[in-house]
């Protein structure tokens, strides 16, 4: 068997995975930002980071997987300086910020669920670790690498970039930044256009703060996954896995102010996958195009000519490398649907199929053929991580599967061993390392009222809003699939299977 090969982006070349301690792996994901509801594009690195982690375990190893809960703010160096997200979306919801926060982390966490995700091995908040990120801003403070202005601290990039490669995980050249970078507010009050913020003085207006040596503030948008991820899994570990879109400046402010403060660079691979587009276009809030998790469920959403399932989610996502851009399209999803329940109905069929010899000679070409489709599999997950062209090789099994069954291959052509290595390849890569599950397991009785309560809430909330079509879509929806509602005079809803 050959060994994993990842793509590290930092050197932009696939490189064999060796990890810092045999036997062990430490992972960090950057997780959301719970001030909204999760959308299709954040749905890739859930399920993405999932099946690394799951193929890690499948090959031995020990993972601690620590993936964060941004639920400070998401402060951006770029657009709206200092955005308090979290407050915003406090201030529109007419709710305290904690409780926005507990809002969304419930529903990211109900995401997780149905897309089959396995837990990490540690979640951290931002929140939770204020005195962490205060202390390692001191400490870079004390290095001579940031500098305190008006209650605000400032990482000195210039300073770095003298004697570090500023630029060397996104590959932009910080001549070129210091020229582009535009003039956004709290600039005068830097050294440079290029240094981003450690710590913010917090205005008389922002809702989340806290006490510092520089006064009441609130931490800037990087050092809550260097303070979190140094705690966890130590100055330096294995894999940093994100969505590409951080790669600047998120990821390379982390490795620069780690690198400081610790004295090492936090991570050996770096590991990113690419975006989910919608008509060839970015997805994402600026571009008001994002396509919200509940309504791909619910199938409220303009795009969507009726609901989608997370498993089908789940399979559309995995169905093309995790480097490559996925285009979204009510077709593709189609297609995704039809493909899982193919899958499906092969491995029913494979789990109730039972070996018997009649002494006739085995296929030979055949045998070895299913053999070869089988161990490719191991191929190509270790050759970056490919589950596209292991669901292919999947694919190609199907009719063998179906022939089986349907007696046009009889089942004396396979050898014993090969027809059990075909049985364990599809519970190995199928169920343990895909992570897909029949659509009956994943709406069980408790998760399906679950989903229901939610598309109640979210039918409710329109009516407030007076957005009357929503309201009665997901009602119209939810009645296509044979679950009827009834508001009561008390004001609740109830529902019933029709």
């Amino acid at each position: 068997m050959s060994d994993l090969k990842i793509y590290n982006t930092l050197h932009r070349q696939k490189e064999v995975f060796t990890p810092l301690y045999p036997g062990h792996v430490g992972m960090y994901v950057c997780g959301p930002t719970v001030s909204g509801e999760s959308h299709l594009g954040h749905a890739r690195p859930y399920i993405t980071f999932d099946v690394v982690y799951r193929y890690l375990k499948h090959l031995g190893y020990k993972v601690r997987y620590v993936r964060n809960i941004t639920d400070a703010g998401h402060f951006e160096e770029e657009g709206r300086a200092a955005e308090d997200k979290i407050a915003k979306g406090a201030l529109l919801e007419k709710l305290e910020p904690m409780e926005l926060v507990q809002k969304y982390t419930n529903l990211y966490h109900w995401a997780m669920l149905q897309f089959n995700c396995l837990e990490p091995s540690i979640e951290p908040t931002a929140t939770g670790h204020i005195l962490e990120q205060i202390a390692m801003i001191q400490n870079i403070i004390d290095k001579g690498y940031a500098y305190e202005v008006n209650g605000s601290v400032y990482f000195d990039v210039k300073k770095y970039a003298e004697k570090y490669d500023y630029g060397m995980l996104s590959g932009r050249v910080l001549e070129d930044m210091l020229e582009t970078t535009r003039e956004l507010e709290s600039q005068d009050e830097k050294h440079n256009k290029v240094d981003f913020a450690l710590w913010k003085k917090a205005p008389p207006e922002h809702l989340m703060r806290w006490n510092s040596p520089w006064g009441e503030g609130f931490p800037g948008w990087h050092i809550e996954c260097s303070a979190m991820s140094s705690k966890y899994l130590g100055h330096q570990f294995d894999i940093h896995g994100g969505g590409m879109d951080l790669q600047f400046p998120h990821h390379e402010c982390e490795i620069a102010q780690s690198e400081i403060a610790h004295g090492e660079l936090m991570a050996r691979y770096w590991v990113h996958n690419n975006m989910i587009t919608i008509n060839g276009r970015k997805m994402g809030k600026a571009y008001n195009n994002t396509i919200k998790l509940t309504e791909i469920f619910a199938g409220t959403h303009p795009l969507l000519e009726r609901p989608y399932s997370p498993m089908t989610i789940r399979f559309f996502v995995l169905q093309t490398h995790y480097r490559s851009t996925l285009d979204f399209s009510n077709e593709a999803l189609q297609a995704a649907e039809k493909g899982l329940q193919r899958l499906w109905a092969a491995y029913e069929v494979l789990q109730k199929l039972t070996y018997e010899s009649n002494g006739s000679a085995v296929n030979e070409e055949l045998d070895k053929q299913v053999q070869q489709w089988c161990q490719e599999c191991d191929e190509f997950m270790n050759d970056d991580l490919n589950t596209a062209k292991v669901l292919a090789n999947l694919f190609e099994l199907t009719p063998v599967i179906n022939s089986l069954k349907g007696g046009q291959i009889k089942m004396h052509e396979l050898s014993e061993a090969t027809f059990q290595l075909l049985q364990r390849t599809w519970q190995t890569y199928l169920i343990g390392i895909l992570g897909l599950q029949p659509e009956s397991q994943v709406t069980d009785n408790s998760k399906l009222d679950g989903a229901l309560q939610l598309l109640i809430e979210m039918r409710k909330e329109a009516k407030l809003r007076k957005d009357y079509a929503t309201s009665d879509k997901i009602r119209n929806q939810l009645l296509t699939v044979g679950i009827q509602l009834k508001d009561e005079k008390d004001g609740s809803v109830s529902y019933s299977i029709v």
